[in-house]
């Protein structure tokens, strides 16, 4: 990358980032930036990362200290502490320039200010569109997305060659096969999973909330209604009949597929390596409603501290050099999720698994990081398991008093 590209970058950034305080939407094109102007590139840059992540990140770092002479650390952080730790100390104005996160983060860092936004310009275009659409609030993008990752049904084809079109012929096929489950779905006992049965919910035109345009979620819940209660009365349906069960965990799904006790077991990629002795395909869930099922996608990236002193320099090493395909691809060597970067996608999509998931990922949708999700799981799951085992007398009695629960939540 030739020097020119950095310190264009930089200007570009900064015309950006004083765009975004006049109320200017961030991720638009660069191209009538100044490249002739040269601002300096001196300062350093601190940068959170957990261990998975730690080597490609390090053989970033040093490509941008040896091309521009800025100094970057890596400090290395439990994944699990990042998102407290952040918040705690970004208002004080310690921790670092820049974090790896989860998109879904991003509704609390907006909220409590500890995040700034970023400049993608014309490499937005780049990017798998969901995965900028993860990190997008307010017309601003606030992450560099790296990774995606998603649900999707995993099949073993020795015991059902084709995949299934729809959740009957899924059903079907589990029970041609004569294996102990017909397929297999995990939940967390009486706290549900609402994450792993949403493409259900969504099959039945009931998402969580509703949409803007860009991908972003607006605090208008939108599981309620018909649409809602027919889900709650299928889940009722399936749990009578015994296709769900609120006694599987997900420990227990992935040892008895593993053990070809099912044709089916819906999962992420984060369960193959449980399957190497399998013939695997990974397909689209299967819709039981009328409507494609869509699953979450989960977005990983890197944040901007909103009180980084050098936070031109941060948008730089963010955008040229992890958002190329040698760094997007080192991290998903690492961390097995696939590559955001569509050229670095196209890369890992040789292996037909990946490719399997990353179609999936293509017409999912990105977990809600609005602050009003979080009034939602504690409501969700809970209900969804006691309409499967039986608890609840009316699914659609049990599904509105929810839908009221989150509504009084929220408000």
């Amino acid at each position: 990358m030739r020097r020119s590209i950095l310190l264009a970058s930089a200007l570009a950034t900064t015309l950006a980032l004083t765009a975004c305080g006049s109320g200017e939407p961030s991720g638009g094109s660069t191209a009538d930036a100044d490249a002739s102007a040269k601002p300096s590139a001196s300062g350093s840059l601190t940068v959170w990362v957990d261990e998975t992540r730690e080597a490609a990140v390090q053989a970033a770092a040093e490509a941008y200290e040896a091309e521009s002479g800025v100094d970057v650390e890596i400090v290395q952080k439990n994944f699990e502490d990042i998102r407290a730790d952040f918040l705690a100390q970004v208002p004080t104005g310690e921790g670092p320039d820049v974090t790896v996160g989860a998109h879904d983060w991003l509704g609390e860092f907006t909220a409590n200010g500890v995040v700034a936004p970023i400049e993608l310009g014309d490499k937005a275009g780049d990017f798998i569109p969901v995965s900028v659409e993860a990190f997008t609030q307010d017309g601003q993008v606030y992450g560099l997305p790296y990774a995606i990752e998603n649900i999707a049904l995993i099949r073993n084809t020795e015991l059902a060659p084709e995949a299934p079109q729809t959740y009957d012929d899924m059903i079907a096929a589990g029970k041609k096969a004569g294996t102990k489950f017909p397929f297999l779905i995990q939940s967390d006992g009486d706290k549900g999973d609402p994450y792993t049965y949403y493409p259900f919910q969504t099959s039945f035109g009931a998402p969580v909330f509703e949409q803007n345009d860009d991908g972003s979620y607006r605090p208008e819940l939108a599981l309620g209604g018909e649409n809602g209660e027919a889900f709650a009365t299928w889940l009722g349906e399936q749990g009578e009949a015994g296709n769900l069960s609120t006694d599987i965990s997900y420990d227990i799904a992935v040892e008895a597929f593993a053990k070809g006790q099912s044709p089916f077991v819906i999962g992420g990629p984060w369960m193959l390596e449980k399957f190497q002795d399998l013939d695997l395909a990974v397909d689209p869930i299967p819709a039981p409603g009328d409507q494609p099922a869509q699953p979450f996608v989960g977005v990983q990236g890197f944040y901007v501290s909103a009180q980084s002193k050098n936070a031109l320099l941060a948008n730089d090493f963010l955008v040229n050099y992890l958002s190329t395909t040698e760094a997007q691809t080192a991290l998903f060597e690492a961390g097995g999720r696939p590559p955001a970067l569509v050229e670095a996608a196209d890369k890992a999509s040789q292996d037909p698994l990946v490719a399997g998931f990353r179609e999936v990922g293509a017409t999912a949708v990105p977990m809600p990081s609005i602050p009003e999700m979080g009034s939602v799981w504690s409501f969700w799951g809970v209900t969804e398991a006691s309409i499967i085992s039986g608890k609840a007398d009316d699914p659609v009695k049990a599904w509105d008093k929810m839908v009221s629960d989150i509504e009084g939540a929220i408000g």
